[in-house]
């Protein structure tokens, strides 16, 4: 039996139209069903799937028009092509409008007929590369704001499924960019305390007595300026959670007040008496290693303990497989959009800078780099000047190394030819990166960047790729 991507099926009232119609497409080699009105095409959708339909606008009992507002809201993504004559041309553009494909005036010949199908179909197949992309990108390649597909992030987002439900306080460690607060703010997102409210704190923003009265709150007249009672972010957080950032800087006094919150579950304002119970989830993150610093004796044990009940730690962008050329796309087409560019990928030389990049500042450095490339490219492509990254000077080049200086201008003229070379498309050379990596097997690749294996080889057959590709380039 036929699969139903060469299936078709037609609804017309007109016999020898209808009959025609089937002719044409079975000899061009796709299994084709006609029917005589819309009711009947409808029931034919229902018990089969058709890879496209072609329907008259005008037909007895239920029209074209009504057929297609049918299908919309139960098969999207089915494309549909309305036969017209010429004086209903202006309702066909209308149901266009209305998600139709296109249309075919009447009289058509059997080339135009056979176009029309063809395009239909490639759309369809589009579109669905397009739904299957957006739900590979949904399901593997991200969770809630934090992106990325490699072995690392996927077991993080396994993590903060494990640990949402509980009220387990959680340290998040990592370097600064790796995405602290998007982590925590997930963890808030799939907890119970998700209708409630999650209150940041930056611990390196204020001084100590600022960060003691923004974290425990003050009564009036406790100190100079405390002109009114002021309530903490322990209490403004009561039944959320609470994220303190970059919680290794807080001072030795800090340090202990914030112990006693943690141990007794209650929060005493400044210039207070009266303890006030809280009910909050805790989650810190820090930049420095706090391990080393109760070692050297500037944080204290007992609170690192306290903090450190769930571990998560973040790893660095260099460290993320495959991630970044995913994280570029993604920043790419985020401030196209807002900026009102066209702008469809990256030059050859790009690619290999910032794969060649180490990314100190990590996803932070990544997301502004790409920002400011988009506001300077004059270009459907981002060129490595569009970059401005750090050290891409030539004289620094040429100095780099006092025994075997570049020459400048032969590396002017590289730079010059690597602009002149094919562009190479975001998705290809996402596709061609994941390959080289894995000494060209399919299965390895797809596995590496979180894509299931005939996903990954639809788009490699849609990007002209195979081992002729890596025997050429």
């Amino acid at each position: 039996m036929k699969s139903e991507i060469d299936r078709i099926l037609v609804a017309d009232d007109d016999a020898v139209i209808r009959e025609g119609l089937r002719r044409i497409l079975t000899a061009e080699g796709y299994e084709v069903e006609a029917v005589s009105n819309g009711r009947l095409a409808l029931e034919r959708l229902e018990q089969k799937r058709f890879r496209l339909l072609v329907t008259d606008l005008k037909m007895p009992g239920m029209s074209g028009l009504e057929v297609l507002k049918a299908i919309r809201s139960c098969q999207p993504e089915l494309p549909v092509v309305l036969i017209t004559g010429y004086a209903a041309i202006d309702n066909a553009v209308e149901a266009m409008k209305n998600g139709a494909t296109d249309y075919l005036a009447k009289p058509f010949g059997n080339e135009e007929l056979i176009s029309k199908v063809k395009n239909a179909i490639e759309s369809r197949a589009v579109l669905i590369d397009d739904i299957c992309m957006r739900r590979e990108i949904n399901e593997t390649h991200g969770f809630d704001n934090l992106l990325g597909a490699s072995r690392e992030m996927q077991r993080l987002y396994q993590r903060i499924l494990q640990v949402a439900p509980t009220d387990s306080t959680v340290l998040i460690s990592g370097e600064s960019g790796t995405g602290k607060e998007l982590v925590a703010r997930a963890i808030h997102a799939h907890s119970p305390r998700r209708e409630q409210a999650f209150v940041a704190i930056d611990c390196t923003a204020l001084a100590e007595n600022l960060l003691e009265s923004e974290l425990f709150g003050h009564v009036k007249g406790s100190f100079t300026g405390a002109t009114q009672t002021k309530c903490g972010l322990f209490e403004v957080a009561e039944g959320g959670s609470l994220f303190l950032d970059e919680v290794g800087n807080i001072s030795p006094a800090t340090q202990a007040k914030l112990l006693r919150v943690l141990q007794q579950r209650v929060v005493t304002p400044i210039g207070s008496t009266k303890p006030i119970p809280i009910d909050i989830r805790l989650v810190a993150a820090t930049n420095t290693n706090l391990r080393e610093m109760v070692r050297q004796g500037s944080f204290r044990e007992d609170l690192f303990f306290r903090l450190n009940i769930i571990p998560i730690d973040l790893p660095p962008l260099r460290e993320r497989k495959g991630d970044l050329m995913l994280l570029a796309g993604q920043f790419l087409r985020r401030f196209a959009e807002e900026n009102g560019k066209e702008i469809r990928g990256f030059s050859p030389d790009v690619i290999e800078q910032l794969e060649h990049y180490s990314f100190p500042g990590n996803v932070r450095e990544l997301e502004n780099l790409i920002e400011r490339a988009v506001v300077l490219s004059q270009s459907e492509l981002i060129q490595r000047q569009d970059l401005e990254m750090p050290g891409d000077d030539l004289d620094e080049y040429a100095s780099v190394s006092k025994t075997a200086p570049l020459d400048v201008s032969e590396l002017k003229e590289r730079k010059r030819l690597l602009r002149e070379e094919a562009v190479v498309p975001l998705e290809r050379a996402f596709l061609l990166s994941a390959l080289d990596r894995n000494d060209w097997n399919i299965t390895r690749a797809a596995e590496e960047v979180g894509m299931q294996r005939p996903n990954f080889q639809a788009m490699l057959k849609k990007q002209g790729i195979s081992i002729r590709t890596r025997l050429m380039e």
